[in-house]
């Protein structure tokens, strides 16, 4: 099970009542400034936007691909460790509004993590140091440092303990 809080909510769906969990403003330069570093060529400038714009926690020489999108919301609530790769067009999520509540969850991404291109990392997930997720993943639970995961939902390829390729 992912680590989510829950928020019950009464009334039309929770995505209708967005702006009572997250201001406006938020919302607005989150998206202005996660759409530059989409498209910005540069490392360097992508995380430093990463952290002293959206909040979020990132290690040193950690890269992210064109066209990732980091959760528009709650930024702040991702952290990744050094020397880790966040492959083309993945999405890294720490919020799920649905029909009677909303959840929020941290997502945190260990060191020397190579995620493939178009990954989904759902909120509340642990991926643990060393892992690898292949290109197209769904990560809807904790990756162990080391395993080898993919597909959807993803499941365990190579663990960390195993030996050879």
């Amino acid at each position: 099970m992912r680590n989510v809080e829950r928020y019950p909510v009464e009334g039309p769906n929770a995505l209708w009542q967005v702006y009572r969990t997250v201001s406006r403003f938020k919302a607005v330069r989150n998206f202005i400034f996660i759409q530059i570093a989409r498209y910005c060529p540069s490392l360097p400038v992508k995380n430093w936007i990463y952290r002293h714009v959206l909040g979020m926690k990132v290690g040193r020489h950690c890269a992210f691909a064109l066209m990732v999108m980091v959760d528009v919301f709650f930024p702040e609530k991702i952290s990744i460790g050094e020397n880790s790769i966040i492959g083309y067009n993945t999405t890294i999520l720490t919020h799920e509004y649905l029909i009677k509540e909303y959840r929020l969850g941290e997502v945190r991404i260990g060191s020397g993590v190579m995620i493939g291109a178009n990954t989904t990392i759902l909120p509340g997930v642990v991926i643990g140091d060393g892992a690898v997720v292949a290109a197209g993943s769904v990560v809807h639970k904790d990756v162990p440092p080391g395993a080898f995961v993919g597909g959807n939902p993803i499941a365990v390829i190579r663990s960390g303990t195993d030996q050879g390729t």
